[in-house]
């Protein structure tokens, strides 16, 4: 990974807010989650707290990317950070008034933030290919992995630390102040203005501009083939990671609660050490031939997981030491490789969709993560109630050699001839 895109002014502010934000958003996710088991002792609640952030994502969606490309994209990323400051700072005031929150405030304040967030990826997703060289896209998502992956591992030490001390109001008031600092360091990006507004925003220009994120979907099919990709990543590993690793190291493997947590720092580290450790490599590897590499690799790695959590493997060793020794080296070295997934499917998003239809085309591959990862974790759950856990594990590896198969052509196409969707092609097609 080369940190000289760093040198890049706008690009260094925006990663800067963004980190920030997102350490701040951790944090009061982290402690609003054990505020509510604190205070309701309940499961049900806990993840109902979870779950009813999906809705407004699933409704709001294709609302957020045309509005997205319609309006200029700093004015709305600006404004959505300082709202959500102000926002979390009156819920700061509601608390520290009250002495607490009630459960009712808490359910407004996570939909009301998943919202703004909504609004804010729609607005984003066409910023750092709007600031940063084509050639220079790979790097700069694999900066961007890299905070983001450090912000996500130093949120929830941080958050415990602070909340076992001074409790969930210094949460909110931290996590208020982070968003109006991202605001004020956006307001020093330079943007280029690529957004285009109707003469007259109605319900019938909100149509067509819909239609038209639609139609660029389903006209290209290396932009469809990116989605799938997305969402076959979310559906296997999420769950993966999620649901059947953790349901193995505690359950098959009957491991403790430090040898868990070990297992869980070991994958947050290997997604940050990717981007550093096979950036450059990745790099000199054309995108689409990148992603058959690392899925056809990871399909491999899934297979050996599965036999080292087999009966057969368990019972070679007395001890569940090297069992687990083993299933975190290699669900290490995985997420190393998942990551580098996630940067090549990134890279290739922002190379080849119109920065004019990123909002649109953005907020439709969202939606369909978002719901790719649920159904994934509920299926996969039910499968281990069924069958060993190793059956399920292979079950993911054909999963992935599938898509492998599927998509290898056309990733591979998109090397040889690369495709770039142009304004003029845009018009041809949406005239007719």
């Amino acid at each position: 990974m080369n940190l000289r895109i760093l040198k890049n002014k706008n690009f260094a502010l925006l990663m800067l807010g963004k980190g920030v934000s997102m350490v701040g958003s951790n944090m009061q996710q982290f402690t609003l989650s054990l505020y509510v088991l604190a205070e309701t002792g309940s499961a049900t609640i806990f993840a109902s707290m979870m779950a009813i952030s999906i809705l407004p994502r699933l409704v709001l969606s294709p609302v957020a990317g045309v509005f997205g490309d319609w309006f200029d994209r700093k004015k709305s990323i600006v404004t959505l950070d300082l709202f959500n400051g102000i926002l979390i700072g009156g819920f700061a005031i509601l608390y520290s008034v009250n002495g607490g929150l009630s459960l009712a405030s808490i359910y407004v304040l996570v939909i009301l933030l998943e919202i703004t967030e909504i609004f804010f990826g729609a607005a984003m997703s066409a910023v750092i290919p709007s600031i940063v060289d084509e050639e220079q896209l790979f790097e700069a998502n694999s900066v961007k992995s890299v905070i983001l992956s450090g912000a996500n591992m130093l949120s929830p030490l941080i958050a415990a630390t602070l909340y076992a001390f001074a409790g969930l109001l210094v949460i909110f008031i931290i996590n208020s102040i982070s968003f109006i600092l991202s605001a004020l360091s956006e307001l020093l990006i330079e943007i280029p203005c690529t957004n285009k507004k109707p003469d007259k925003i109605n319900l019938g220009a909100f149509k067509t501009d819909l239609l038209q994120g639609v139609n660029l979907i389903k006209k290209h099919k290396i932009i469809m083939n990116i989605i799938g990709l997305g969402m076959i990543l979310n559906f296997c590993f999420a769950p993966l990671f999620s649901v059947v690793l953790l349901f193995v190291i505690r359950e098959t493997l009957v491991g403790s609660e430090i040898q868990y947590g070990f297992f869980a720092a070991s994958v947050s580290f290997s997604m940050l050490l990717s981007p550093m450790l096979l950036g450059g490599i990745a790099k000199k590897i054309k995108v689409g031939k990148l992603l058959v590499y690392v899925f056809s690799i990871v399909a491999v790695f899934i297979l050996l997981l599965s036999f080292a959590t087999s009966k057969s493997f368990i019972g070679l060793y007395e001890t569940n030491n090297v069992p687990i020794l083993v299933v975190t080296l290699l669900t290490f070295t995985m997420a190393m490789i998942v990551s580098l997934a996630n940067i090549g499917l990134g890279t290739l998003f922002d190379t080849v969709v119109p920065r004019q239809f990123m909002g649109r085309v953005g907020t439709t591959m969202n939606l369909g993560l978002t719901i790719a990862m649920p159904l994934g974790q509920m299926l996969f759950g039910i499968a281990l109630d069924l069958f060993p856990a190793s059956y399920v594990i292979a079950f993911a590896s054909g999963i992935i050699l599938l898509a492998v198969l599927y998509y290898q052509k056309p990733l591979l196409k998109a090397d040889q001839s690369p495709i770039k969707v142009e304004d003029t092609e845009l018009n041809e097609s949406f005239a007719t």
